[in-house]
């Protein structure tokens, strides 16, 4: 006799047998209930305004990148692609955490920068924030805020930084994105 069948036998049908007769004394036939999807909460979904392939302008109108947002891993992640008129690139991978109840954001760039922001869908605004080193104060940290608000035929990021635990902040981006070919 193979192990296999062994281990059949001796191990598997007996436990086998044990949920059959549970289920039959309980009167209950159906199979236990599944957990939901992943990502189908509402809150997912919160970001999704930004999906899309995007030219970026700033207030003045000049082109200043192009950004592509694309769903993936079944809809629970958002991946940025950026490309800057200036060749820089970037990306991010955005998702919401739904252990933590916030949405979260790690960027990365051609320039060896990294920022992660983490926060909330605020009004019909996406507000994340966090901490980086201060580029012109080596070691010091400032607090980044960006705020991505839909707006009719697009959509506005607003990038500031506050060197104060903010109390004031300063632009440091500000892009239109209007929707572009593919």
């Amino acid at each position: 006799m193979s192990l296999f069948r062994i281990f059949v036998s001796v191990v598997a049908a007996p436990f086998l047998v044990a949920v059959v007769e549970a289920e039959t004394a309980s009167g209950e036939t159906s199979p236990p209930s599944m957990k939901p999807p992943p990502c189908t909460a509402a809150a997912h979904r919160d970001f999704d305004f930004w999906l899309g392939f995007w030219e970026v302008r700033d207030p003045e109108g000049k082109l200043v990148g192009h950004n592509r947002i694309e769903a993936a891993h079944g809809g629970c992640v958002l991946i940025e692609n950026w490309t800057s008129s200036s060749g820089v690139t970037g990306t991010s991978v955005n998702l919401y955490d739904r252990d933590r109840g916030r949405w979260h954001q790690t960027w990365v760039d051609s320039g060896g920068g990294l920022l992660q922001l983490d926060g909330a869908l605020n009004g019909r605004s996406m507000v994340l924030e966090g901490d980086a080193i201060d580029a012109d104060a080596p070691g010091k940290l400032s607090r980044q805020r960006i705020t991505w608000t839909p707006q009719a035929g697009g959509v506005r990021q607003l990038w500031e930084s506050s060197t104060d635990g903010g109390k004031t902040w300063i632009a440091v981006f500000d892009g239109r994105y209007t929707r572009a070919e593919k």
